[in-house]
């Protein structure tokens, strides 16, 4: 293992990784050639003839190195007698280079046993020609492993880490080895750290000058650059190409090769300038000229901010600071001379040029989070010698460092009792003195109660003693910290206070409703004739380039998803916002939104299913929000104020998204809803001290008659002993005659005074059926 003596099972660094916080992801191994040519040898072609029944085809007989030749059919046109060869074996696997993985099998062709395959560079993963088999120039015992004369290097572990935006220490094998150290340290009592390459900086023996002038040292604190003469592109070394591929890079020459293996081994970016494009050897930090225009290494135009920093030349812009290369500088096969950049670029700028101009590289995702400081010499120096010792360069000036503004390495004091205070784990001085030394804090000063520290340009997210905590906890393990058989804590101020909305959601949930959260930034293309857009000035792709004019479309996209996966039942809400432009006003909306689609419930035999339809929707919103009214055109009101509406989503949008059922939207303005939910507040009273009674009346009706006047009439007669009023049943037939129906009515009557007497009761329900006799034409059933 690189970077250390310590001897470390692959399974071990996977469990030390997840418990310093890098949390393992996947970890797979990692062969530079799938399945390692196992199963594959170097063979000797003892006869080669024509196939007796083919054309095209030859029939071979190779010495393998096992007890006899093999026969083998052949249809390469350069296979001959007396040739070394490459042979697939059978029951061996083979995976060709961008085709499938197969099996060798013995197999009859055209009437001609085979045992085993001559292959091409393709066939095998080496290389892409297929223009005939591999003929190696040299002699080889046969039966030789195929692996052992290609030299292919031992299988590798590759480990993808779950980072976190704040871990760019951990952005490099040197800074995740650095935590794996600090546990295996904190483990065994010895301080262990990162064991760094040697770098010695070859002679300078050739002439090339640059100046270097910083024009934004805010944005630009420091830079490094150095030039080398002579060298020459060509492709890496096999170790350096292995080493690349490990981590799924795919190798392009030596120089570009070099910087790209420096930064993923200690974090720190490089850049490769051709050295003959920079005009008068002068190489300038500045911003950008609003719209000035620079063509970068994909060969396209763009147009910079005034706010992106570039490396020019006084005839323009050479790179997008931390970015992207340009075309003309870049490095290119005919490179002869180079200029190698190291430097530090502000995070928040370089963030807002990425995004702005939707370049997302290995340097910018670097830079972005804050690069190290103290990197930039020994990652300059690194892959300065790397490129003098591999493409054949000279070192052609010394290193120059621009560094106008020094930052000073920040300083922490902290008491050890607050160490143990605030972990709950008692840590001994020595204990908390390794992890931090071993995690690059300078120790300046330690005393019985408190240590000064210097912390690590690599760590700009720790500002308080409980991130010195964090450090040291995750260090010696969250799992060691004891428990104490009590917690402690205090109830901060509006604890018990509700939140609507989680109720709200709370309420949904338990009606069988599951909450989703879809993306406001959305497909313009779905609203073809709509204005009023919000578009966005930055967008990283044509179909998401607006801000969500409504929140149908993207909970269509999930309720696609769904469908498509055979989930054919669905009920969703959302809380979220919608997004408007009237007039150079952008106005931002709070909106509650229900997705309904498939049947009520699932199929059962006690009950038939029954798909969602408009009295089911009204009936779910006024369960949650009783306060609300909807009418027969399915608008939903407060006070006569409409606040949203029901409606069956149309056939043509659906088709948009290739959605063949019924959907229904409900969208709610949430915050007349938030408002009305405060105003209402719940009301409770005292459960009755005496008993009340129930008279049940049933009514003969024209069919016409609605239930709503029938209830209307009933509560204009009676007195406030009626408390409850419901309809149990509706009957309709011939018996009762042509155009008729019956309501059957239970009314609850109580008298909160006193026990309520039949007398009482019989006076109420006479006043109810004269009042229903001549309102509605009600006849009362006996």
């Amino acid at each position: 293992m690189q970077y250390t003596d310590e001897p470390i099972s692959p399974d071990a660094l996977s469990n030390i990784l997840t418990s310093v916080g890098l949390e393992v992801e996947h970890s797979s191994s990692k062969e530079m050639i799938p399945g390692g040519l196992k199963g594959v040898v170097i063979g000797k072609v003892l006869t080669c003839e024509k196939h007796p029944n083919a054309d095209k085809l030859k029939l071979t007989t190779v010495d393998i190195g096992a007890e006899a030749p093999v026969q083998i059919v052949c249809g390469a046109p350069n296979v001959a007698a007396g040739q070394t060869v490459v042979v697939a074996t059978v029951g061996c696997t083979l995976h060709p280079l961008g085709g499938d993985a197969f099996k060798i099998n013995k197999a009859k062709i055209r009437g001609e046993e085979s045992f085993g395959m001559i292959c091409a560079e393709d066939e095998l993963g080496l290389g892409e020609s297929h223009d005939g088999i591999i003929v190696i120039n040299e002699q080889i015992q046969p039966g030789t492993a195929a692996a052992q004369y290609f030299k292919l290097p031992q299988p590798d572990m590759q480990y993808e880490i779950g980072l976190t935006p704040n871990r760019m220490d951990a952005m490099s094998h040197m800074g995740a080895m650095r935590d794996v150290l600090a546990f295996i340290s904190n483990e065994k009592g010895i301080l262990k750290t990162v064991q760094y390459p040697k770098v010695e900086m070859p002679p300078t023996s050739a002439n090339l000058p640059f100046d270097i002038t910083i024009e934004d040292p805010i944005k630009c604190p420091r830079y490094m650059g150095v030039s080398i003469a002579n060298v020459q592109i060509a492709e890496s070394p096999v170790w350096l190409q292995d080493r690349l591929r490990s981590i799924d890079i795919q190798p392009i020459n030596n120089v570009v090769d070099i910087t790209n293996f420096v930064l993923h081994e200690c974090g720190q970016p490089l850049h490769a300038f051709d050295y003959d494009k920079i005009v008068d050897g002068k190489i300038i930090v500045r911003t950008a000229s609003q719209n000035e225009t620079f063509i970068t290494l994909d060969e396209k135009s763009r147009k910079l901010e005034g706010e992106d920093l570039v490396i020019a030349n006084p005839t323009g812009p050479m790179c997008i600071a931390g970015v992207f290369g340009g075309a003309e500088s870049g490095v290119k096969p005919e490179t002869r001379n180079i200029f190698l950049e190291s430097a530090f670029f502000e995070s928040t700028g370089i963030r807002k040029t990425s995004v702005h101009h939707a370049l997302r590289t290995e340097a910018s995702a670097r830079y972005e989070k804050g690069a190290d400081l103290d990197k930039l010499e020994f990652a300059l120096k690194r892959a300065a010698q790397l490129i003098c010792e591999i493409a054949g360069g000279s070192l052609a000036s010394e290193v120059m460092d621009v560094y106008p503004n020094p930052v000073p390495r920040r300083k922490m004091k902290v008491e050890y009792q607050t160490i143990n205070d605030l972990s709950g784990k008692h840590y001994s001085h020595e204990q908390v003195n390794m992890i931090l030394q071993a995690l690059n804090f300078e120790l300046l000063s330690t005393s019985e109660k408190t240590f000064e520290i210097a912390i690590p340009y690599a760590k700009p997210d720790i500002e308080f003693d409980a991130d010195i905590v964090e450090e040291i906890m995750r260090i010696d393990g969250i799992d060691n910290i004891p428990f104490t058989g009590e917690i402690r804590y205090s109830v901060p101020n509006g604890t018990y206070e509700i939140n609507v909305k989680r109720a709200t959601a709370d309420l949904l949930v338990g009606k069988g409703l599951f909450e989703i959260v879809t993306n406001s930034i959305t497909n313009s293309q779905y609203y073809p004739e709509q204005k009023n857009l919000v578009f966005m000035m930055n967008s990283l792709s044509s179909s998401l380039n607006i801000m969500r004019p409504s929140m149908l479309e993207t909970a269509l996209e999930c309720i696609a998803y769904n469908l498509n996966r055979k989930n054919d039942h669905l009920k969703f809400f959302e809380f979220g916002k919608t997004y408007n432009e009237y007039n150079g006003r952008y106005v931002e909306q709070d909106k509650l939104c229900i997705y309904l689609s498939g049947l009520q419930h699932a199929p059962h035999w006690q009950q038939s299913a029954r798909p969602i339809d408009i009295y089911y929707c009204k009936g779910l919103v006024q369960s949650v929000f009783p306060f609300v009214s909807i009418d027969n055109k399915h608008a939903v009101s407060i006070d006569k104020k409409m606040i949203g509406a029901i409606q069956l989503v149309d056939k043509e949008k659906l088709k948009q998204f290739g959605i063949e059922h019924d959907v229904w939207f409900i969208e709610l303005d949430w915050e007349a809803l938030n408002t009305a939910l405060n105003i209402r507040k719940s009301k409770f009273s005292a459960l009755p001290k005496y008993p009340g009674t129930t008279r049940d009346l049933a009514l003969v009706l024209d069919k016409e008659v609605e239930y709503a006047a029938v209830e209307q009439t009933i509560r204009k007669v009676v007195s406030d002993k009626l408390v409850g009023l419901d309809v149990f049943d509706v009957f309709e037939s011939e018996k009762l005659g042509n155009n008729k129906k019956s309501y059957a009515v239970r009314l609850d009557f109580l008298d909160k005074s006193k026990t309520i007497v039949d007398q009482e009761v019989d006076t109420e329900m006479n006043r109810i059926i004269k009042a229903l006799e001549q309102s509605v034409g009600a006849e009362i059933r006996s």
